[in-house]
């Protein structure tokens, strides 16, 4: 389960004394920023319905001091409200809430066949769910008057086809919502962004896909990928998260920083259809 990011010490903790919170964070891009977190010197709760999971990366760590798993279902007011309680009960203040729970849903592309309820369930968990997290994280951070809140979009913010309807009107929501909130809570000193990756191989992408082997997703992923030479990892967005919520960006907020080697930039459809010619 160890990632190179827990494994590798820092000279300097860009997070030391700061108190977050990870949705998601049992697996995939959520748990590889939980590990970074910590070793960065924060005290992070995991909120998460994958209760094995989550408890089993508290147990590796081995720092009950530092890192908490909490069941959180982040379609729930209520448990939503309990963690970021927890938080303030527990270390006295929250300053970073990352709201990086999501599901993609079915793999419909088709607007006349795509499931209502389906639709219904990743609005649900991908924008009503982000959409908790931050409201009960202002509701602590407003009267400190500081603060951290990021979103995991994707890059289907920036480019569509040939994704399903829900998941893409679900991460472009997020946007907007980073925006909006950018606004309101920067009179509060407290910055809003949103980040958004490339495919990256998470256990959820791979069961998405139907395939069992990371490389064997990291294959494909690179072959559609624009830049050449390098595998996008969930470590590599974590490092992104990182940059978001430490001081080095503290006069940034508002942005969508899409982590995708240049591929949203790219338009093929042009180059395919000459190359089909010849075909």
């Amino acid at each position: 389960m160890s990632t190179s990011s827990s494994a590798t010490p820092v000279a300097h903790k860009r997070l030391e004394g700061k108190v977050a919170i990870i949705t998601g964070g049992a697996s995939g891009i959520g748990e590889s920023t939980v590990r970074l977190f910590v070793q960065h010197g924060a005290k992070v709760l995991i909120a998460d319905i994958q209760d094995d999971l989550g408890n089993s990366l508290c147990q590796e760590l081995n720092s009950p001091e530092t890192i908490t798993y909490v069941h959180c279902d982040v379609t729930s007011d209520a448990d939503v409200k309990n963690i970021v309680d927890l938080a303030i009960a527990r270390y006295g203040k929250l300053d970073i809430m990352f709201c990086n729970a999501g599901i993609g849903g079915l793999s419909e592309l088709r607007i006349a066949a795509t499931d209502n309820e389906d639709f219904k369930r990743v609005l649900d968990v991908n924008v009503f769910g982000a959409f908790l997290g931050a409201k009960h994280a202002a509701r602590v951070m407003i009267p400190t008057q500081k603060g951290s809140i990021v979103f995991t979009s994707s890059v289907a913010s920036v480019c569509c086809g040939d994704i399903g309807y829900a998941y893409v009107a679900s991460k472009h929501a997020l946007v907007g919502l980073t925006k909006n909130l950018c606004v309101e809570l920067g009179k509060h000193g407290i910055r809003v962004n949103c980040i958004s990756p490339f495919a990256v191989a998470t256990p959820a992408l791979r069961s998405y896909m139907g395939m069992i082997e990371k490389d064997e997703v990291e294959e494909v992923i690179s072959s559609a990928a624009n830049l050449k030479g390098v595998t996008l990892e969930a470590q590599d967005i974590a490092q992104a998260v990182l940059y978001l919520v430490s001081e080095e960006s503290k006069y940034v907020s508002g942005i969508n920083l899409v982590v995708d080697g240049g591929y949203s930039t790219k338009n093929p459809m042009i180059t395919n259809a000459i190359k089909s010619l010849f075909s």
